[in-house]
């Protein structure tokens, strides 16, 4: 058939057969792209009278965007804070591994390091995109080391660090660059955090806040100064109370700044989180959640002891420990293990605007759906 090729001479692909997410329900319906992007099926048929140079049968399949892994330590065997490792080998081995597990695109992470190991990793691996080699790199996490020592975790305390300064030249002087940095998780408590949150802001980087014992009101500051996400929600910070929920209630604070959005990552491998408190914060602030695995160089492995960067981790079961202690460590879950544990244990409602409700999901499954008006037929499901 013929195409118009004026607007872009790459080709047309139709998926067919296949179910989308679309106002909250699973929907049939084909999908058009071109060039990597979803095209508008009208505006191609009639404004470029356009056709599909190739068909895909998705056979009922869902089509849904790609997984993007925020906070991913290593996995099978590979922990991105060793610097005795091949890092670029390392990194494009995980890129490749975690396809199957439909990760399209990831931060790799690093745990609170020395200096030598942040100024030897973070030039060998750039940002780039995904592709049949694996999926693309957004930038490296730097999670730590300006970090709260109570809650530091899994993390190495000897290598937790202070700001002396809270200079540019000081972060500098730890991670040598802040070349391919996507995001720096940090302790908003700590003297000098702003002006850094500030700075790391300004050059596009974004701020994380966690593993820490910030009260509310250090928290809002952090935002007001540039802070946009908050590290494994619930993790590594201290728990809500009624008089000062600490960095839990960012998610309903009225001091955020107009027009500006909180996000927040959530290790649902269902351990890190318990099924209720993942429905609070999805019910409070669905718009902000964001699912990481926060994976470590055991995904993938079988039990036993394996590095996590300056430290010892040992896998009993499901469970991801500091050797010798029951400190959590990050998991061993993947993004689909994730992806299906909050399914599971996310129950909502759809709203209209006037705070009515029009449909109920339990785990996940439209259990009740408010019948709507006909213009003909009187009153039907929707």
């Amino acid at each position: 058939m013929p195409s118009n090729k004026s607007v872009s001479d790459a080709p047309i692909t139709q998926f067919i057969n296949c179910k989308i997410l679309k106002d909250y329900r699973l929907q049939r319906e084909d999908l058009w792209t071109r060039d990597g992007k979803i095209i508008d099926p009208e505006k191609l048929f009639f404004d470029e009278q356009g056709y599909a140079d190739k068909h895909v049968d998705c056979k009922g399949s869902i089509i849904a965007p790609g997984f993007i892994d925020l906070q991913i330590n290593g996995g099978f065997g590979i922990d991105f804070s060793q610097s005795s490792q091949d890092v670029v080998a390392g990194v494009s081995f995980v890129a490749k591994k975690i396809l199957e597990h439909g990760v399209t695109s990831f931060c790799p992470t690093l745990v609170t390091s020395p200096p030598a190991v942040y100024h030897q990793v973070l030039p060998q691996v750039k940002v780039h995109n995904g592709g049949a080699h694996g999926a693309g790199v957004l930038g490296f996490h730097l999670e730590g080391p300006f970090i709260s020592k109570e809650k530091k975790g899994a993390h190495p305390e000897q290598f937790v660090r202070t700001f002396q300064s809270g200079t540019v030249e000081e972060l500098l002087e730890v991670y040598g660059s802040l070349d391919n940095v996507a995001i720096v998780t940090l302790a908003p408590e700590l003297a000098g955090s702003q002006s850094v949150v500030r700075e790391l802001s300004q050059r596009g980087i974004t701020v994380s806040v966690g593993h820490s014992v910030a009260n509310l009101h250090q928290g809002e500051e952090a935002v007001r100064h540039g802070a946009s996400f908050i590290t494994h929600m619930f993790n590594a910070m201290l728990p809500f109370h009624h008089r000062d929920p600490g960095l839990v209630g960012l998610l309903t604070s009225d001091q955020i700044p107009a027009g500006r959005t909180v996000f927040y990552g959530m290790i649902a491998d269902g351990i890190h989180t318990n099924p209720s408190a993942l429905r609070i914060a999805h019910r409070v602030h669905p718009s902000g959640l964001v699912l990481v695995t926060d994976a470590i160089t055991a995904m993938g492995l079988p039990p036993g002891r394996h590095p996590l960067g300056q430290q010892v981790i040992e896998i009993q079961g499901p469970h991801a420990y500091v050797a010798g202690t029951k400190t959590l460590s990050g998991s061993i879950a993947t993004m689909d293990m994730c992806v299906r544990h909050f399914r599971q244990a996310s129950d909502l409602i759809v709203l209209d605007d006037d705070l009515n409700v029009k449909a109920t999901y339990i785990s996940g499954q439209e259990v009740w759906r408010k019948e709507e008006e006909d213009d003909t037929c009187g009153w039907k499901l929707a």
